[in-house]
């Protein structure tokens, strides 16, 4: 039995679309986090299956159900890996299996066709006006006022912030800064020993190979397919839908769609007016209008929460604990209590959030595999 994944996004909803003219009464599916409203996008997933009449499934969570699959998460994971969104993935992926053997997704659009907000970022930058040179000359504005990922105004300001960080730097190191939760020389001051040798620079300069600075953009959208497709994206869908026995296959990466996607021009798939046009422009007949018009969101996780109730005594007491960090002997304690600090008593915890989670999943994989 076959189905489909539909987020409510373009890529999705075109697959979607596409698929059900091939089939009679697709199954569909999305999730919906009924405590966090900014997260939700159910809504214009019912969108796409009233479009397309497709039997649709919305799985309802809440934080509590999140929560309460964390363990199983991290215990699944053969090796640290960071990005919150497994969660979401891996409960949608165990409720869609109930129905499904195989489900098609929409990853690799954004890509290969332009669809993240950094690769706008990027434009404006190699392609600036009297807007951009404001943000820019308004940089210490940005730099105090309150940056979160939780709430609309906190993640503005914090894009704003990073946008206006990222101008200053070569193409090469802000594609490197705005792929990362951190700078270098905040994940230098993590380490104990604050060493970052030749292999660190060896490494990111095979990372960043691609990004040349064009006014062609393919550049970064070819880097990111190396880098964020193949290490991040494919890695948490396939690692998530095998846990629960589950088939996901992604259509966009076939070969000869990439090879297409590549000879042609980036102006094709961005410009002023928006992203991924191309596949805008294609498919704009399976698209509801409000799927059309609507802006990219993440497939995020509502963190903040949980580590200042659920998980507190988790990060506090036990795996970012004081003593624990000192014993372990590989953090410096007091860059992991700055970090504690900015997540439970401050309203700008900005990036911290994330590198939070990041060490939540190394500590848990440390003592479970190292700690003998």
């Amino acid at each position: 039995p076959l189905g489909a994944f539909l987020s409510g996004g373009i890529d999705s909803s075109v697959v979607t679309g596409l698929a059900a003219k091939q089939t009679d009464r697709l199954k569909t599916f999305s999730i919906g986090f009924k405590d966090e409203p900014m997260f939700d996008e159910t809504e214009f997933a019912l969108s796409v299956s009233k479009k397309h009449n497709t039997e649709h499934t919305v799985f309802n969570i809440s934080n509590d159900d999140l929560f309460n699959i964390v363990f199983e998460v991290l215990d699944y994971l053969d090796e640290p890996f960071g990005d919150s969104s497994a969660l979401n993935v891996y409960l949608l992926s165990r409720e869609t299996k109930k129905k499904v053997t195989v489900a098609l997704s929409g990853d690799g659009a954004d890509e290969l066709f332009g669809g993240y907000n950094k690769h706008m970022a990027e434009w404006r930058i190699r392609n600036r006006g009297w807007i951009e040179s404001l943000l820019i000359t308004s940089q210490p504005l940005w730099q105090w006022l309150p940056q979160s990922r939780h709430s609309k105004l906190g993640n503005t300001i914090r894009q704003f912030n990073r946008f206006t960080e990222g101008a200053k730097m070569n193409p090469a190191d802000r594609y490197w800064s705005w792929a990362s939760f951190g700078t270098e020389k905040e994940a230098m001051n993590m380490l104990k020993d604050k060493v970052i040798d030749d292999e660190y620079f060896s490494r990111k300069k095979e990372n960043v190979k691609f990004i040349n600075g064009a006014s062609d953009l393919n550049d970064v959208f070819r880097n990111d397919m190396s880098l964020v497709l193949v290490n991040d994206m494919l890695v948490k869908v396939d690692l998530m839908s095998m846990a629960n026995s589950l088939e996901v296959r992604s259509p966009f990466v076939d070969y000869k769609v990439a090879e297409f996607a590549f000879k042609i021009p980036s102006d094709f798939k961005i410009n002023k007016t928006g992203r991924k046009k191309i596949i805008k422009d294609t498919f704009s007949d399976l698209l509801p209008a409000e799927v059309l018009q609507r802006n990219k969101q993440g497939f995020e996780v509502p963190l903040l929460k949980w580590f200042r109730n659920e998980l507190r005594s988790l990060i506090k007491d036990d795996l970012l604990a004081d003593n624990f960090i000192v014993r372990q002997g590989i953090f410096n304690p007091e860059s992991v209590k700055r970090l504690k600090h900015l997540i439970f008593d401050s309203s700008s915890p900005g990036e911290a959030v994330h590198r939070i989670w990041g060490l939540i999943v190394f500590q848990y994989w440390w003592k479970k595999n190292m700690e003998l």
